[in-house]
């Protein structure tokens, strides 16, 4: 039986019917179809400007985001996709911290859902540091599609591995 590793926290109805999608080749097809546009999002400086949007939007009091970015060292291997980090220096007497946001290279070319749905998980980070209740609800305030996006992106990251190991 296939391993989804993606989706192995999804029901087994759920995995069963990528399976069937995948058995008969159609998951790419099917993931076109739901999302057949791309972003115009490509330079680092207006992916800046479309997280500060989000940030701005539904979290005007977080602290300030100093650099966002593509990585092209996250993905698939490093197995991240997007990551934020707090960066501390010593200046003179006092300490400052920096907000960082990276988002993997991959999606650059991918659904505008699919960034969606990364930024506003990275931004929730701001506010919440734990993948908890409170932390999937302000997600699903700022994307009220975000498990459904998350959903498909663990689809999308399926068939794109998949896609890998034909080539």
């Amino acid at each position: 039986m296939l391993q989804l590793k993606y989706l192995n926290a999804y029901p087994e109805h759920i995995q069963a019917r990528v399976r069937e999608l995948i058995e008969q080749d159609r998951l790419g097809d099917v993931l076109r179809q739901r999302y057949p546009d791309t972003h115009a999002v490509r330079s680092d400086s207006a992916l800046y400007d479309y997280v500060l949007e989000l940030k701005n939007r539904y979290l005007r009091n977080a602290s300030p985001l100093s650099k966002v970015m593509y990585d092209s060292s996250l993905g698939l291997v490093a197995k991240a996709l997007g990551t934020h980090t707090t960066v501390s220096r010593v200046q003179g007497g006092k300490l400052k911290a920096k907000r960082e946001i990276r988002v993997a290279t991959l999606f650059r070319d991918a659904a505008p859902e699919f960034l969606k749905m990364i930024v506003v998980h990275e931004l929730a980070h701001l506010k919440e540091r734990e993948h908890d209740k409170a932390f999937y609800q302000l997600c699903a305030h700022m994307e009220p599609q975000y498990h459904q996006y998350e959903l498909d992106l663990r689809l999308y990251l399926t068939q794109l591995d998949l896609a890998g190991r034909a080539a």
